[in-house]
């Protein structure tokens, strides 16, 4: 989007709220769409291998039953900005989070394998909505000077909720005694997994209640007077907010609403800059990321680790993830998009490659020879740190930063509907290639890792320290 505003007003960059903690507690709320995301991505990792069991299918049908709710997160992201627009963002984190409850009261209590693979796709498109429109809230309530800080509340909700849905399933496969259909509650265990997501879901709902709406959507439908108030709130009385809504108006009025049309041109139907966002969002799925959330517990079970510990380690290796993503948020400033995103491809290559060299060895008594075991345990934790403090964060910023203002929320929704469709054939894919080669299923993704460290060097351009307007 493109804007030929007035100067922003002196006081509007620099202000600081009377009440920081309540702009805090805003953004926090608003993130806990990120939540939702992290722990709907990771909780069904607890119930694979019981589906499998329970009704009795192949790797293929599986794997689409897990990766099906991405297209629902596709479809949601993709629709979720025009709903905002029309009816707000408030109302629409409220829709998000009652077709999420509704999902997991579905998802618990299937009667078939196609009604389980319904409610996961209305799960899909409440993730999706809240994934496009958390951080655009915060984006839109956060006062300047505080705007980067709060945003990443966003990427560190989606990790807390990986880790918390990987604890939570590791004690209720405890409280059932180590066996996923093990009866809890009167349901089979891996039911009530996937039905403890009604908890975060009302949450999200209720706490929609007890934050403003955007100051941009009311004063896109004409509630100028409790804009002005909100604004007072979030940034401060000591703004001058006449100026601050002026400037708000001013600003919509001149944007340019990009198209898909703008991103056409250059010799390969899209313009160059188009193919690396592209391109960084394939890499980052390419990697085999989501194997690491979707499919870990299932994984290490394959290699002989106890179903408990199985979990345990899933546990861990979230733990890891949101280690390596606090590492990025304090050095994506410091030490630049481009050095970070190098650094954590030649870790994954490392971390890939020993996952694969373990995995090539044969089975003896159904488990991995212990070298082997512990070096894959730990080769497995090496690439999800080095993956979460590079390209878990960097790729984002990367796709809010580098694509000159005309085209940039066309551009960036095209990269982002990449990412979802990669994230889909990873999901989709895994199952059937683990039966096929396992050990070679790991050096396909580590060769997209070592692929990527030509790509950044030769395509991609450093954005640190850039304003937007020097993009192109």
């Amino acid at each position: 989007m493109t804007s030929t505003a007035q100067a922003p007003q002196p006081g509007a960059r620099t202000a600081h709220p009377d009440h920081l903690g309540h702009v805090i507690f805003i953004a926090a709320a608003a993130a806990m769409g990120g939540f939702l995301f992290g722990y709907d991505s990771s909780v069904i990792n607890g119930a694979v291998e019981a589906i499998r069991d329970r009704y009795d299918v192949g790797s293929a049908a599986l794997a689409q039953v897990i990766a099906i709710a991405l297209i629902g997160c596709a479809i949601g992201a993709a629709t979720a900005g025009r709903i905002a627009d029309r009816i707000g963002r408030i109302r629409c984190m409220q829709i998000a989070a009652v077709l999420f409850t509704v999902s997991a009261v579905g998802s618990a209590l299937p009667f078939a394998l196609w009604d389980l693979a319904f409610w996961r796709i209305v799960g899909g498109f409440a993730i999706g909505m809240a994934s496009v429109i958390g951080p655009a809230y915060i984006a839109e309530v956060a006062p300047p000077a505080y705007r980067g800080r709060l945003g990443s509340f966003q990427q560190a909700a989606i990790v807390v909720g990986i880790a918390i849905s990987q604890l939570v399933n590791w004690g209720l496969l405890n409280a059932a005694g180590g066996d996923q259909r093990g009866e809890l509650m009167g349901l089979e265990a891996w039911q009530v997994m996937l039905g403890v997501m009604v908890v975060p879901a009302v949450l999200y709902g209720l706490l929609s209640f007890a934050i403003p709406e955007s100051p941009r959507f009311l004063i896109s439908v004409g509630k100028r007077e409790r804009a002005r108030e909100i604004l007072a709130e979030v940034e401060g009385k000591d703004v001058d907010l006449d100026s601050r809504v002026a400037e708000i108006e001013h600003a919509m009025k001149s944007e340019h609403k990009s198209t898909f049309k703008d991103l056409l041109g250059g010799s390969f139907f899209f313009k160059p800059i188009v193919w690396v966002g592209i391109g960084l969002s394939v890499f980052q799925q390419f990697v085999g990321i989501n194997v690491a959330f979707y499919y870990s517990s299932t994984l290490w079970q394959s290699v002989g680790v106890d179903p408990t510990d199985s979990f345990f380690y899933s546990f861990t290796t979230s733990i890891i993830n949101i280690v390596g993503t606090v590492i990025a948020m304090i050095f994506v400033d410091r030490v630049g998009r481009k050095p970070l995103a190098l650094i954590g491809s030649v870790g994954m290559v490392i971390g890939l490659g020993l996952e694969a060299w373990a995995f090539s060895y044969h089975l003896v008594d159904g488990k991995l020879p212990a070298t082997q075991g512990w070096v894959a345990l730990i080769a497995a934790h090496i690439f999800v740190l080095f993956f979460a403090l590079s390209w878990g964060v960097v790729v984002w910023v990367f796709l809010g930063e580098m694509f000159p203002n005309r085209i940039r929320a066309a551009a960036l929704g095209v990269a982002a509907a990449a990412q979802w469709i990669a994230n889909w054939a990873i999901t989709a894919s895994f199952p059937s290639l683990a039966d096929w080669n396992l050990s070679g299923t790991y050096v396909i993704y580590t060769v997209f890792a070592a692929l990527s460290i030509p790509f950044v060097l030769k395509f991609v351009k450093e954005t640190k320290g850039k304003a937007l307007e020097e993009m192109g």
